[in-house]
């Protein structure tokens, strides 16, 4: 089975903000600046955009294809949002996995299909409810409480918004690095300055304990035996060992570290 925990970074989409709000002619700054005062006026002081106006700028993803544990991203410093999002439902055209998510439902997802619908974007394997597969008709993407899209926070909370715990603290919570080094808030300040391989170096570490609290919650419901949780996180112990890459193998050895 192939099993994709997935998390997305976005930034404000200052074109639409253009558009909407009859703000050419003005710099990225003050159209920034005028969209989040447009938001604190309407939502009571919060700055944060609604979704369908977050620009998603990199999908990373940790998981499971057949046997081998990847941990990848899409998306590039110069990449358009249309081939990013183009990409990402490719690969679910291509794998059908089971998607894994920390408020997925919420806004991950939602943020997905307004983008991909701007740009027109298709993705019929996501969106089919068992019209071309019958057994989407009982296991697909879309519904909130089927598990080909497992919205870890959502299921944790027994469906209900008060119970929301943020992903940072429950991975601490399980023994696991958590937020490293920066969060969401600061992906606009970031790539502005030219650090995307930061945002994308973060994005990967927010995907990477998703999943390990997806083989936390596959432990607890009994999917997993003691002896085969122990094997998969030793896997992907593993694969961020042979990575290569600094920010990954800082994580494993955060993870040792938080684990005892």
């Amino acid at each position: 089975m192939n099993v994709f925990a997935f998390d997305i970074e976005t930034i404000p989409d200052l074109q639409a903000g253009r558009r909407l709000y009859g703000l050419q002619g003005l710099s990225d700054d003050a159209v920034l600046q005028a969209m989040r005062s447009l938001r604190r006026q309407r939502a009571g002081g919060s700055e944060f955009l609604r979704l369908h106006l977050q620009r998603v700028v990199v999908i990373s993803l940790a998981g499971r294809i057949g046997e081998r544990f990847c941990i990848w991203s899409i998306g590039e410093a110069e990449a358009s949002e249309a081939d990013v999002l183009a990409r990402f439902f490719a690969g679910i055209e291509r794998y059908v996995p089971r998607l894994i998510s920390w408020n997925g439902s919420g806004f991950d997802l939602p943020v997905l299909h307004y983008r991909a619908m701007i740009h027109g974007v298709q993705a019929p394997r996501y969106w089919d409810n068992g019209v071309e597969d019958s057994s989407f008709r009982w296991d697909n993407y879309l519904n909130r409480f089927h598990e080909r899209h497992t919205d870890l926070m959502d299921v944790l909370a027994g469906y209900q918004a008060r119970a929301n715990a943020p992903l940072d603290e429950m991975a601490s919570l399980c023994g696991l690095p958590g937020k490293m080094g920066m969060s969401g808030a600061q992906v606009w300040e970031q790539l502005a300055a030219g650090e995307f391989d930061s945002v994308r170096d973060y994005c990967e570490t927010d995907a990477l304990n998703t999943y390990l609290l997806y083989l936390r919650f596959e432990l607890m419901r009994g999917r997993l035996d003691t002896a085969g949780y122990a094997e998969e996180c030793e896997r992907v112990k593993e694969a961020l060992r042979q990575s290569g890459k600094p920010h990954l193998d800082a994580f494993r050895r955060a993870w040792e570290v938080a684990s005892g």
